[in-house]
C-alpha cells in the first residue's frame, strides 16, 4: 500500500472552507488537481472526478461516497474494473483549529496489484499540494469578501 497525505491551514471557517469544497460546478474556477467533478456528495453515490496531475496523464474516473459528514470529512472509493487491482481510498478532511481556521488535509491509500505500475506518487502528492494552495486562496478570498 502507499500513501500519501498533505496539509494546509486555512484562515476561512469550516463552513466557507466546506462550501467551497463540496461545490463542484465551481471546480472549474480553482482547483487546478481536480479540474472536473459532479454527483451527488452522499453516502453510496458514484461520483464522476477527472484529475490533471502535474506533468502527468489526466484521467477520469467514477469513485463512491463512502463517507459524507457536513463540514468534516469526505471519503471515497476509486478503482480500476474490480477491487485490488488499483483501488484508491481519498480522504478531505477539515479540522477545526478556531472559529476562522482549519486544517485541511488530504490522505489518499492507494493499494492493488498495479499501483506500482500506474501511480505516479510524485506527480500527484503535488496535485494535492496544488489543490491545497487553491483552496486555501479561495476560501481565504471569499472569507475577505
Amino acid at each position: 500500500m502507499k500513501v500519501i497525505e498533505t496539509d494546509i491551514e486555512i484562515h476561512a471557517s469550516v463552513e466557507v472552507v466546506w462550501d467551497v469544497l463540496t461545490d463542484f460546478g465551481k471546480y472549474t474556477e480553482w482547483n487546478p488537481f481536480i479540474t472536473e467533478a459532479s454527483g451527488e456528495i452522499r453516502r453510496g453515490e458514484q461520483l464522476k472526478i477527472h484529475i490533471e496531475p502535474p506533468g502527468a496523464r489526466g484521467m477520469t474516473f467514477r469513485p463512491t461516497v463512502l463517507t459524507a459528514e457536513r463540514g468534516r470529512r469526505l471519503e471515497w472509493l476509486g478503482r480500476l474494473l474490480v477491487p485490488k487491482i488499483f483501488d484508491g481510498h481519498h480522504q478531505l478532511r477539515i479540522h477545526p483549529l478556531d472559529t476562522d481556521r482549519v486544517r485541511f488535509a488530504q490522505r489518499e491509500e492507494f493499494s492493488g496489484l498495479l499501483v506500482p505500475v500506474f501511480l505516479n506518487e510524485e506527480a500527484t502528492a503535488q496535485g494535492f499540494r496544488e489543490m491545497n494552495e487553491a483552496l486555501k486562496e479561495r476560501a481565504e478570498a471569499l472569507t475577505r469578501a
